[in-house]
């Protein structure tokens, strides 16, 4: 009978042990199947020029990655960079010049795939100032509308301006957002002239609003104003964000190339059908001829253009002192480790 007792006590502390050891086991193996939520900041989530991040997401490729991704959106890409200086969000969907102007400042954030060859931005100048503002010789006494200050939109119109000429002291910044809060101040005469994107551009071109003043929407409209490849819309994150989370860069990396790919083999029609009706919003045939007009900015391949870097250090170093007194290593703004390892 001791015996029997013996040999089922034993059974039963082996199956108690045996049960512990699965509990155990088990937050371990469901950390190592749950990924860590990514958080992405957009400058914008209705602008064309950052269409990749919501294709991204309808499309799939992120969960097709084992990625959880959100995507938050703010009007400025100045907003979205404070929240990832802040460590709010994991990565930025915005224009490559901050991580140059960051640098300066002493932070280090990097570029890991880049969408836009070019900014897709366009000065706007309002019907009723179209006679006195002809180039941006002619902005002195204006007020120029951008999305934030120190956003890319704030550089741009900077440097164009100082281009002809014309200090910051001697016209004004007015930020007003995009979309329909840039469309409400160009019609209410708050601003002169203004920078914003698709597809603002089309709307206000339709209703006459406003005409193109600058086209940046394009190699040869960028070139022409900017004296190069301007590399804008991309995914940037904070570079000890990127040395600790390699894996999660390429997941990311692959998602975006396969969106950049897609964009690149499907018409406007098939991606607009993708898309969120309150993201085309009430006009489809202007969303969709906005977006053929926005086709071509993209990237097919997720990689820096060899004569980007420069041309956008050039363009912030014309106006920006503390990026044209420092030391710049491009090198560390950005890389193409990440969308080099994706396979056509």
């Amino acid at each position: 009978m001791t015996h029997a007792l013996t040999r089922l006590s034993r059974a039963v502390h082996a199956a108690v042990a045996a049960s512990l050891t699965l509990l155990l086991a088990q937050p371990a193996a469901y950390a190592a199947t749950t990924p860590e939520k990514v958080v992405i900041m957009v400058g914008g989530i209705n602008k064309l020029i950052y269409l990749p991040a919501r294709l991204t997401e309808q499309l799939g490729y992120f969960k097709a990655e084992g990625l959880d991704v959100e995507l938050l959106s703010q009007p400025a890409g100045v907003d979205a960079e404070n929240e990832l200086l802040a460590g709010g969000v994991q990565g930025v969907v915005g224009f490559y010049d901050h991580s140059i102007d960051l640098q300066a400042k002493g932070k280090e954030v990097k570029a890991i795939v880049v969408f836009g060859q070019v900014p897709g931005e366009v000065e706007m100048v309002s019907a009723k100032s179209a006679d006195s503002i002809k180039s941006m010789a002619d902005v002195k006494g204006k007020t120029l509308g951008v999305t934030g200050l120190g956003s890319s939109t704030n550089f741009l119109t900077q440097y164009l301006a100082n281009l002809k000429g014309v200090p910051i002291s001697q016209y004004t910044v007015l930020p007003v957002g995009a979309d329909n809060s840039f469309i409400v101040a160009m019609k209410q005469g708050r601003i002169d002239a203004g920078m914003t994107t698709e597809p603002t551009v089309s709307q206000l071109l339709k209703t006459g609003d406003a005409k193109v003043l600058i086209d940046m929407r394009t190699l040869e409209g960028t070139r022409a104003a900017l004296g190069g490849t301007y590399p804008a819309s991309s995914l940037y994150v904070q570079s000890a964000w990127l040395d600790k989370h390699p894996q999660e860069a390429a997941q990311l990396a692959r998602a975006f190339v396969k969106t950049l790919q897609y964009i690149h083999t499907h018409s406007a029609e098939e991606i607009a059908a993708q898309m969120p009706k309150d993201y085309i919003g009430s006009d489809k045939a202007l969303y969709v001829s906005a977006l053929k007009a926005s086709l071509p900015m993209f990237t097919v391949d997720g990689k820096m253009p060899a004569d980007g870097p420069d041309t956008v250090l050039k363009v912030l170093a014309g106006f920006n002192p503390s990026v044209k007194d420092r030391h710049i290593d491009l090198s560390r703004t950005y890389t193409n480790q990440f969308v080099n390892d994706v396979k056509p």
